[in-house]
């Protein structure tokens, strides 16, 4: 090269002289000439080909030829012009002697060249759709950069010669530099959108895709969400759209293919293991347990493998960005200690200072920007991540079997998407860190080596020592976690029984016991939280002292083997820049490791869910209508809930002929639900065949209802048809409803239908079925839970020969005996085997046990009502244990019953329809949505939190924190002193003294730090006590009405995500946060020291830093409210289809769900983006301040070289590198804090809600033994569900008598629930009052009343938990007086047949019961609290005839002595009662016996008219 310049008159290529050794420096001719030309010539072209191959494999579409664009070629062409004309300029000047000046030649010619080469790139990057190009980007910076160094010589040249010399020379260079300028300034746009791109209009959408490369690496796209959520608080419709590749159908579509492949090794894996098993069947059981725990493992990998696939490559761009900024990091300790030579070195030239100032400014900034690109892919992979977990575990969640539905409760579900995929995030963020902290650790002890020799190892001996305590207290802390997340689990479990069982709860005033169970949970997840965050605090003293432990060990080893070793400021702070590099390495390993260990239990957990086993698709043989072929045929079937359980069907065979209605008869579990679940192909076939032809719509037994409006209930996904969706309306009953419903069809129903009555509800999933028109219809007694006379009229209308479905294939599962006759074909079950089969006629002639009951049964009934002769009993119900010689007790259910296999979890107590909770001006909204907050989060949640922890706490807290920062100040300027201490003799003097108080100090620190972090703690655990106390409290103490339009999710999300943000998020935020703040002061302390005119940059880097910070807090705030907000629907989805699993497959709407699930996924996703992104927004920005900061103190201290000392320089610039950090750590956990606070925020949200009154009253007037004789009292009362409603009870006075018996009836909606309502004071008297034994009951304690009079509900709710628990919580029955009420209530033989006995675990909801148990467990409590006063919300609907006369013969033996209030449903329950109430529209409009009311011929001889009792 020399050679080559030479030949050209030019000066060789290098020289150090005029380079580096010169106070005036400046690169050779011959380098500007040709390196600096070259150079991005050779980038050009090396890259070009890999660049034009990525453009060929990714195709964005076209993009139209714009202003941009035309500028970009327009320049390109200029630039090649000039390149040409130089070259053909020299050839014409210098054509004597071309061959001296080839150089000169040559560089205009690779340049033109390169320029076109340029040009047909940015051709081809329109043609291929890319609209910002980092290549050219990086092309044109290279050429700028290259041309500033002849820049400034020209410069300088025409300064010294003066402009004319050579003027067209200096134009002709001058305008190159300014059109490469120009280039390098457009490449910073980006162009317009391609036209064939795919995406058609997206309303609001993210601006990332109209951003340039720069503004992308820089965040600057985001700027305008920053500054519209500082002028005004966030709305969910002020966020951008989802990016199409953040949609949960564009991530899950590929992604379910793929897992469904590696669910399919996972079972091959698990079938040749069970093989491997069979042969040695001696140790069968522990290879169960092999398998299990082998199948666990290996899902979790699978699944790992499955999305590392999926999104592998985008993590590693990520990982890659992250490698370079290590490089950069590592560079940056290098330049400091060439600064802190030229600082030694008294003659080296100023620029040189200057140099390694700005060197180490841009290695920062370009630090910083690699960094936060990194944390922006990780972040983005987590949401995608977070999308996949959530929609895998949705879909399978359609499709899991019942075995394994029983498994995972809905709460567990729901932990899945809410933790675990929360657990998966965090592990993508920290992950790289499992593997690369190690090499950043031995990086970093390598060039320690360097600075200090073999003493580096002492350091090494000390992380070895810091390395094991962590592992061991990872450890201990994952296990304290598991123990933890187990008590929290339960808690959550708890909690949702609780909110689905309020009523009952409020009604037998339960809530103390249930109250002390919660806080019993609660108080264990606080131990093991307390005893984690102590061995926590443990590993952040030690982490926090290692940077101190490390230079001690290093620096006394260093100065004590070789008195010749001195410590000067380059060793001592370089070291120490490098140790600070250490620790965040080594702060992350553990942690890493941690989150590695989480993420790997989560993984497990979810995969194995995942791996739960599915739905059969082929156990029933689906086929399209046809009209000569039977509708259901079951061959020789045997059907078992599980492969384990024994068979619920066996040796079914059952053709049922297309267009026939068949009945399906036996007792309370018998197999009925289960003879229709095999149908649905619900159940596990163990043989046989099932063939279905047609369309299946099905009425479960428990109705479930969508929190929807009343039409979307019905319509359930298909376009309304006017005409036919009035006619099923009008068939099913329903037209009466609407008038009383607020809005009509357009009343939205609550949770789980709450603001519908059972027989409501009931009409309401019928119509669904009915509107679906389908080919064949399953109808699990869907006639039980309405009036008799409702009944008889669906049946007509609906059902029977004359209904809407006359011509479809019915197969009814009914005890109404009535409808028996009507049936083509009726079926009688006994024991999951069909004992007899044939129309009712057959049946009757065959003279088997179903006719002599028939017989027997109807002539009972013509005696009990000796009333006239009834033409039909339509309520008369049957069983088929009435006509088995079975003793008249329940013991022979099955404790799984048949009928379980289409209960959902249980319903909450309905409420009848007139008692709907609306607000007048918003007619028919019922549940509020949760709603956001806004604006900053207000200092009284801030005053509140420490109120909660105490002054006592707060007070030594920030003593301790000043203490460790002084020590840490103290310790590091000593340090500096030591360094500049005089070299006498080639030795510093008292080295023993200086290292001793360096010891000293920084034990001291440390000791400062571990007090700090566990008086932060114990003070946050002692504020989440308190804080979920009152939650606790106030939801409790909440009145009916707020359960009803508070949902259940938004209650779960307080006590789940909410509370463990306030237990963990808040207190590690404000450890961080404080000891950040009190780091930052002491590194601005430091640098003021050093350089006081360092307070002029100081000063204004903080103004703008606060006005950054504040333009950010609000943003980020309300993206978190935003975010939280949007959570809730998605939990509250989840727990419904989980629920309604069933019918959602019956009727083929899978799909729907599904989009539903993203559709609300997707809009959480959108509040989440844009949170993390203003996140980045923040770091970027704040660092590049942090790094004006690192210039200043470099800058400030070369100018002041001969006043300062090197170790006051090497502390201040080794200080002020931290700052970077600092700031974003503050930020970051300023705002985890100001997050986490809205915790505070919306769990204290519920103190300000209405509440009950009081429980008990202090020196109430009541009587122990209160009330004694059971006298009711009405005077004047009146009933509203809100101020502005009707009146649901209006002028009521009547007085009832002890030990009378009253029954109360009347149409739906006619106030008859409404009565117990009042006496229970759900709800509180309008008007009047209603007195019992003459005292006022508004004037005593709830539970006073409440714990004194029993109501047996309309639905049997049972908790899950021990059997005895749910009959005495309060453990104030012996076990004597608990066996003797199971004896009255005929449960006794059951529940001692059964293994635990009275310690019998019930499930999630009472589901291991059937419905006729539990309706028997609710008598048994009744008859336990044995009070004065009954009311009996007549709830035998739902039971078998036979059980219903167990429970009405034990009611009319036991409660003689008491009065008795029923709200009858079927009339000839209370033909025996001495008077009966008939109610209309909240008025008493007859009231007297039975008989005279007969007599009178007013509406209740008009009731008894249609039930067929008269």
């Amino acid at each position: 090269m020399d050679a080559f310049c030479s030949l050209s008159g030019l000066d060789p290529l290098w020289d150090w002289n005029r380079t580096w050794y010169t106070p005036n420096p400046d690169l050779t001719q011959c380098f500007q000439n040709t390196v600096l030309v070259w150079v991005p010539c050779i980038y050009l072209w090396v890259c070009a080909p890999f660049y034009c191959l990525y453009l060929y494999c990714h195709d964005r579409g076209h993009i139209r030829f714009s202003c941009l664009c035309g500028a970009k070629m327009l320049l390109g062409f200029f630039l090649t012009s000039f390149g040409f004309v130089e070259f053909f300029y020299i050839l014409l000047e210098r054509n004597q002697d071309i061959h001296h000046h080839l150089v000169f030649l040559l560089s205009p010619i690779i340049r033109s060249l390169t320029v076109v080469l340029a040009v047909c790139i940015i051709q081809l990057e329109r043609i291929r759709g890319c609209r910002s190009s980092v290549f050219l980007f990086l092309f044109w910076l290279l050429a700028v950069v290259c041309s500033l160094v002849p820049l400034r010589a020209k410069i300088q040249l025409a300064i010294d010669e003066g402009f004319a010399a050579d003027s067209v020379r200096y134009l002709a260079f001058f305008s190159y530099f300014t059109l490469q300028l120009a280039q390098l300034f457009l490449c910073c746009f980006s162009d317009q959108p391609p036209r064939t791109s795919k995406t058609g209009y997206t309303k609001n959408p993210c601006p990332i895709q109209d951003a340039s490369f720069l503004s992308k690496i820089l965040f600057w796209w985001f700027s305008g969400l920053i500054v519209k959520g500082y002028r005004k608080p966030l709305q969910a419709e002020d966020l951008w759209s989802l990016r199409e590749e953040d949609t949960s159908h564009n991530i899950i579509s590929d992604l379910e293919q793929e897992w469904t492949a590696e669910c399919t090794k996972i079972q091959q894996q698990d079938k040749a293991l069970s093989t491997s098993v069979a042969l040695g069947y001696r140790l069968a059981e522990q290879a169960q347990l092999l398998r299990k725990l082998h199948k666990e493992q290996s899902s979790g990998f699978f699944l790992l493998r499955t999305l590392a696939r999926k999104f592998g490559p985008y993590f590693l761009t990520g990982t890659l960005c992250l490698i370079i900024h290590d490089a950069f990091m590592f560079s940056i300790p290098q330049v400091l200690s060439l600064l802190l030579g030229f600082m030694r070195e008294e003659h080296s030239p100023l620029w040189k200072g200057y140099f390694y100032a700005s060197l180490m400014f841009l290695l920062s900034c370009l630090q910083s920007l690699f960094n936060h690109q990194y944390m922006y892919t990780c972040f983005t992979v987590g949401m995608r991540v977070k999308t996949a977990v959530m929609g895998l575990v949705y879909r399978k969640s359609l499709v899991i079997n019942s075995a394994a539905r029983r498994t995972c409760t809905v709460g567990e579900i729901v932990n899945l998407v809410s933790a675990d995929t929360q657990k998966l995030m965090d592990f993508v963020v920290y992950f790289n860190a499992v593997w690369l902290a190690p090499i950043e650790i031995t990086l970093c002890l390598f060039f320690l080596w360097q600075h200090l020799g073999p003493s580096a190892l002492a350091g090494i001996a000390t992380v070895i020592l810091i390395f094991p305590l962590n592992g061991f207290i990872v450890k201990k802390r994952s296990k304290l976690q598991e123990v933890q997340m187990k008590f929290m689990d339960g808690r959550i479990k708890l909690m949702n029984e609780i909110l689905n069982g309020i009523k009952i709860l409020k009604f037998y005033a339960w809530e103390k016991a249930f109250l002390e169970q919660v806080l019993g949970y609660r108080q264990r997840e606080l131990k093991a939280l307390k005893k984690s965050q102590i061995l926590y605090s443990i590993s952040i003293a030690s982490f926090n002292s290692s940077s101190f432990l490390i230079a001690f060990a290093m620096f006394g080893v260093y100065v004590l083997i070789d008195e010749k070793n001195v410590l000067d400021a380059q060793k001592v702070f370089v070291s120490m820049a490098l140790i600070n590099i250490l620790k965040t390495p080594l702060s992350q390993l553990p942690f890493a490791m941690s989150t590695t260990m989480q993420a790997v239990v989560s993984l497990k957990r979810l995969g194995n869910f995942l791996c739960q086993e599915e739905l059969k698709p082929d156990s029933v043989d689906k086929s399209p209508y046809s009209s000569d072929a039977d509708g259901v045929t079951i061959e020789n079937g045997t059907f078992s809930w599980s492969t384990e359980t024994p068979p619920c069907l066996k040796k079914i065979n059952l053709q049922v002929p297309r267009g026939s209605l068949v009945a399906v008869v036996g007792h309370v579990g018998s197999g009925k639900s289960s003879l229709l679940s095999a149908v649905l192909g619900e159940t596990e076939k163990r043989s046989g065949s099932v063939t279905v032809k047609g369309s299946l719509a099905y009425v479960p037994q428990q109705a479930w209802i969508q929190n929807a409006t009343l039409q979307e209930n019905i319509v359930f996904g298909r376009e309304k048809k006017m005409s036919w969706y009035q006619r099923v309306l009008e068939a099913c009953a329903l037209l009466p409803d609407l008038e009383i419903l607020p809005a009509g069809d357009a009343t939205e129903i609550g949770e789980k239908g709450l603001n519908l009555s059972g027989g409501q509800k009931q009409r309401v999933s019928l119509a669904r079925a009915v509107y679906r028109n389908a080919d064949i219809y399953l109808l699990d007694d869907p006639l039980s839970a309405v009036d008799a006379h409702v009944g008889q009229h669906i049946f007509d209308k609906v059902i029977g020969p004359k209904g809407v479905l006359r011509d479809k294939t019915r197969i009814l599962v009914t005890h109404g005996m009535s409808f028996l006759p009507q049936a083509d074909l009726i079926l009688v079950l006994e024991d999951g085997e069909i004992t007899e089969m044939g129309s009712y006629l057959e049946l009757m002639s065959r003279h088997g046990a179903f006719a002599d009951f028939i017989r027997a049964f109807t002539s009972t009934e013509r005696k009990e009502t000796s009333i006239q002769r009834g033409t039909r009993k339509s309520s008369a119900r049957l069983s088929m244990t009435d006509f088995m010689p079975v003793s008249r007790d329940l013991s022979q259910e099955q404790l799984i019953s048949g009928d379980m296999g289409n209960t959902s979890l249980q319903n909450m107590e309905p409420i009848p329809d007139a008692e709907q909770d609306q607000v007048p001006e918003d007619v028919g909204k019922l549940t509020e949505v949760d709603r956001a907050r806004t604006g900053r989060v207000k200092l009284e949640m801030y005053m509140e939190y420490f109120k909660t922890i105490g002054l006592a706490l707060i007070v030594p807290i920030i003593f301790l924190y000043a203490f460790q920062q002084a020590a840490s100040l103290a310790y590091n300027y000593w340090l500096s002193m030591w360094a500049d201490d005089p070299i006498v003799n080639g030795t510093q003097i008292d080295t023993d003294m200086k290292l001793g108080i360096y010891g000293a100090l920084g034990f001291a620190q440390g000791v400062a730090i571990f007090g700090t972090t566990v008086a932060i703690s114990v003070g946050g655990i002692i504020a989440s006590h308190h804080l979920h106390l009152d939650l606790l409290n106030n939801v409790l103490r909440s009145p009916m009405s707020f359960f009803e339009c508070t949902p259940s999710g938004n209650l779960l999300n307080r006590f789940s995500k909410e509370v463990d943000a306030i237990d963990c998020m808040i207190p590690d935020g404000l450890k961080m946060m404080l000891n950040y703040l009190f780091k930052l002061l002491e590194v601005c302390i430091i640098v003021l020291l050093a350089t006081p005119f360092a307070a002029v940059i100081i000063l204004p880097l903080a103004l703008l830093y606060a006005f950054v910070q504040s333009f950010y807090v609000a943003t980020s705030c309300q993206l978190r409210r935003l975010e939280s907000v949007s959570r809730s629907p998605i939990y509250t989805h989840f727990n419904e289809t989980v629920q309604g699993a069933i019918v959602i497959r019956a009727f083929g709407e899978q799909s729907r769900f599904i989009l539903q699930a993203n559709s609300k996924v997707d809009h959480n996703q959108t509040s989440y983006f844009p949170r993390f992104v203003a996140t980045r927004w923040l770091a970027v920005n704040l660092e590049f301040l942090g790094n004006g900061v690192v210039l200043a103190a470099a800058i400030l201290s070369v100018m002041g070289r001969d006043t300062l000392s090197p170790g006051i320089v090497g502390l201040a610039v080794s200080h002020s590198l931290q700052v970077t950090g600092i700031l974003s750590w503050i930020v970051r956990s300023w705002t985890d804090v100001e997050n986490n606070i809205v915790s505070v925020e919306r769990v204290k949200e519920y103190a300000d809600t209405p509440k009950e009154a009081p429980w008990t009253i202090e020196n109430s007037p009541i009587p122990a033994a209160w009330p004694q004789t059971g006298v009711i009292e009405f005077h004047d009362y009146g009933l509203q569900y809100r101020k502005g409603l009707d009146w649901a009870l209006k002028g009521i006075s009547l007085r009832i008598e002890e030990r009378e018996k009253v029954g109360i009836v009347g149409r739906t909606g006619a106030g008859k629930s409404s009565l117990a309502l009042g006496i229970f004071r759900i709800l509180e008297a309008a008007k009047g009052e209603i007195c019992i034994d003459g005292i006022n009951i508004a004037e005593i304690g709830l539970h006073d009343l409440r714990s004194r009079i029993t109501i047996i509900p309309q639905d049997p709710v049972l908790f899950s938990g021990f059997l005895r628990m749910n009959l005495d919580p309060f453990d104030a029955y012996s076990d004597e007086e608990i066996w003797g009420a199971l004896e009255l209530a005929h449960l006794k033989n059951f529940v001692s047949g059964l293994p635990d006995k009275l310690n019998h675990e019930c499930s999630e909801g009472g589901e291991n019961l059937s419905l006729g148990q539990r309706q028997l467990v609710c008598l048994a409590r009744a008859l336990l609290r044995k009070t004065k006063i009954l009311v009996l919300d007549e709830a035998t609907a739902a039971v078998d005839l036979e059980t219903d006369n167990l429970i009405q013969s034990t009611i009319r033996s036991q409660f003689e002595d008491c009065t008795v209030l029923t709200i009858a449903h079927r009339l000839n329950t209370i033909m025996d009662y001495t008077r009966v109430i008939v109610m209309d529209k909240g008025h008493i409009v007859e009231m007297d016996s039975p008989a005279n009311l007969i007599s009178k011929r007013g509406q209740f001889y008009r009731m008894c008219l249609e039930a067929g009792l008269v």
